[in-house]
């Protein structure tokens, strides 16, 4: 039996791996290992590692990054803080696979601590662009260090080839988010309501912003192009989630929180959960932002999203992503577009890149037959042999 060590370390990650976790935990050839870590700990983001307990699953290790700045050096020593924890951790459990997802610095870390500690590491999410962010780097960073690559469109795969990682290592099984929604019972509106304690209006938007984190002091200036381009909408309710623990968060918190202080039909929330978060796309009239979700999971529910500005640019988008640039100007019109019943009308035709589900069954089924004999020493794979 193999030991499967899966780290989390934020809310909509392990939305993302819930059901890969589950199928481990399942399995009669794996062992389901956990260790939470991150946004999961802090009170500040929703102290979100009860959701994953109260899921059924047990938590083996907690490593804590004291995540109580959002500065470049608070996030460094968070890291620092985090390498040290996941050395432990990790010595500890001694699994026989490390797996984890995306490209988030805690993420980052525990990649490091298990290269160094010689554990294989199973990399979902791999050869995806984000140009606006230094989760890029990152990302790519994590796939060199990887055995394994669950990748989730054609594109993607083929990305992490280029990258010089081996063709029969690399699969495209599409973007775990999909199996959510496929999978969780999602709320009515009514009992959506209630859990949010939010009535809905004539027309309503989710609403997620993070920082762009190549693109210094701008945080702020596009928090409130955004918010005055919120402010001019009539009789539209508006259900915002808050950002991620990147490079200046706080000024996002602040004004999010002022915003729905000063206007009744908007509501911010720390952390949804999946089943409220999937459940909000569900009945929204769309998802404004610059999160990940908008390009990957609303499509798989005929939803519109609004794109702003560059974080997620480089990503494989449906014909329902309406790009634009992060000013009150734009975003307007990128609004009135998404709105519009020509657009509405061309959402029933958008298909999902992402792929239609199963991805959660098909990345257990493959871990159940990998042997993990000969999987550390890697050759580099030429793309001149494509």
């Amino acid at each position: 039996m193999k030991n499967i060590c899966v780290v989390t370390g934020s809310r909509s990650e392990y939305g993302l791996l819930r059901w890969v976790m589950e199928g481990i935990s399942q399995s009669t050839k794996l062992k389901l290992q956990i260790i939470v870590t991150g946004m999961h700990l802090s009170s500040k983001f929703g102290y979100t590692a009860d959701v994953i307990e109260s899921d059924g699953f047990q938590i083996d290790c907690k490593v804590n990054m004291s995540l109580s700045s959002d500065t470049s050096v608070g996030i460094t020593k968070s890291m620092a803080v985090g390498l040290n924890g996941f050395g432990d951790a990790l010595a500890k459990l001694k699994p026989d696979i490390l797996l984890i997802l995306g490209d988030r610095y805690e993420i980052f870390v525990a990649a490091i601590a298990a290269m160094i500690a010689r554990i294989p590491i199973v990399h979902l999410h791999g050869g995806e662009l984000t140009e606006g962010a230094f989760d890029d780097s990152i990302r790519h960073s994590i796939t060199k260090m990887s055995h394994l690559h669950f990748a989730a469109a054609e594109e993607y795969r083929n990305r992490i080839i280029q990258l010089g990682e081996q063709p029969d290592k690399v699969f495209n099984v599409g973007g775990v988010g999909i199996d959510n929604i496929l999978r969780l019972k999602l709320l009515s509106r009514d009992e959506l309501e209630a859990m949010l304690n939010f009535k809905f209006l004539k027309k309503n938007l989710l609403i997620t912003f993070h920082p762009v984190t190549l693109e210094t002091k701008q945080t702020a200036t596009q928090t409130e192009e955004l918010l005055n381009a919120l402010l001019k909408l009539k009789d539209t309710g508006l259900i915002f989630t808050m950002p991620n623990a990147d490079i200046e968060n706080e000024l996002i918190f602040q004004k999010i929180r002022d915003f729905c202080s000063k206007n009744k039909n908007a509501k911010y929330y720390t952390s949804l959960g999946q089943l409220n978060y999937l459940s909000c796309i569900k009945y929204v009239d769309g998802v404004v932002g610059n999160s990940s979700s908008g390009l990957i999971e609303a499509p798989a529910f005929k939803k519109g999203t609004v794109n702003i500005g560059d974080r997620q640019r480089g990503r494989l988008k449906a014909l329902s992503i309406i790009d634009c640039k992060p000013t009150c100007a734009s975003i307007l019109t990128a609004l009135d577009r998404l709105f519009s019943k020509e657009f509405q009308e061309l959402l029933k035709v958008a298909k999902n890149p992402y792929g239609v589900g199963g991805s959660s069954q098909a990345i257990v089924k493959i871990l159940e037959q990998q042997s993990t004999a000969n999987l550390l020493k890697k050759s580099f794979y030429n793309v001149h042999n494509l």
